[in-house]
């Protein structure tokens, strides 16, 4: 089985060296040949010149620099296109996905499965980001139909030929688990051992999570916009009970000239249910306009293996 091991890095100079050097060790007796992805998304600190360095180091290392900061699943996606071997495996840049676990990963990736994830046994965060990492999956599970979304990690290993289905995925936002998703239903989870991260803090606060989720929501389901419809419907019978009872209350003289309360209550009922309409219906109109920019998942700034792409001239030439 020849596997290519892609890692997004951002601010991870400091656990890079360590994270290669324990994959040069224990993929030779995993695999049949590997080759290292590193994807440097726009990182501010020398990560690209750490990933740099190990690719000039070890013969099966290769690093691609993005021209800016453009998000995981981004440069997730700009990896796992110019990955050259069969198997994908997408792993963090933190040491929390140990090395001696991708065989793991790889055994439970049988001839009847196309896609693997790998769950801790246990939570590995505290309570707020584990709320909103599974506010995200159910994100996934309920609102997209996304086949046991529960069990999403980015710790994965899939057939290299799924990528043909992110062939139309292009615009800011991306979701490398919903196209694979597009691409098969023969999905695996296996259990893994997750360690705590090596250095730093994650990049996911609780709030990005919860802006992803919406992001996926929003960007990759029409299932607001039938909630809305189901909202309008709900304020539309409502509104003709209200009626009702206040044609019954004319008829039988119970009416009061007062009536102040019962108008108010339904202006800020149909007000709430127009905003929140309008709140949704612009969300989806801003991500049509955002579509239509034209804006790239990502753009490569250069790249170790100049070489093995030769509509890339290097500055000598």
């Amino acid at each position: 089985m020849l596997v290519s091991v892609v890692v997004p890095c951002y601010r991870s100079g400091a656990t890079l060296p360590r994270l290669v050097e324990d994959l040069v060790q224990v993929l030779p007796g995993a695999t049949t040949g590997f080759e290292i992805v590193l994807v440097v998304d726009g990182s501010p600190d020398d990560t690209w010149q750490v990933a740099s360095e190990l690719a000039n180091k070890y013969g099966e290392v290769r690093a691609m620099r993005l021209a800016r900061n453009y998000g995981q699943h981004n440069a997730l996606i700009a990896g796992v296109r110019n990955a050259r071997y069969e198997v994908v495996v997408t792993m963090d840049d933190d040491l929390q996905h140990p090395a001696d676990q991708v065989p793991v990963l790889l055994r439970a990736l049988t001839d009847d499965v196309d896609l693997v994830y790998g769950v801790p046994a246990e939570e590995e965060h505290g309570f707020a980001r584990s709320f909103s990492s599974r506010l995200v999956k159910g994100a996934l599970a309920s609102a997209m139909a996304v086949r046991d979304a529960r069990s999403i990690s980015a710790f994965r290993a899939f057939r290299t030929f799924l990528r043909d289905g992110f062939d139309g995925l292009d615009g800011p936002h991306a979701s490398v688990d919903v196209a694979l998703s597009w691409s098969t239903t023969r999905i695996a989870q296996t259990t893994v051992r997750m360690e705590p991260r090596a250095a730093g803090q994650s990049n996911y606060t609780t709030w990005m999570l919860m802006k992803h989720s919406l992001t996926l929501i929003t960007g990759y389901s029409v299932e607001p916009l039938r909630l809305v419809g189901y909202l309008g419907f709900i304020c539309a019978v409502f509104g003709v009970g209200l009626f009702g009872v206040i044609i019954v209350k004319y008829v039988t003289g119970a009416t009061t000239v007062a009536g102040f309360t019962t108008i108010a209550s339904m202006v800020a009922l149909f007000s709430g249910a127009q905003m929140l309409a309008l709140g949704v219906l612009g969300e989806y109109v801003g991500r049509l306009h955002s579509g239509s920019m034209g804006r790239p998942t990502y753009v490569i700034r250069e790249r170790t293996d100049v070489d093995a792409h030769p509509d890339i001239k290097r500055e000598a030439d």
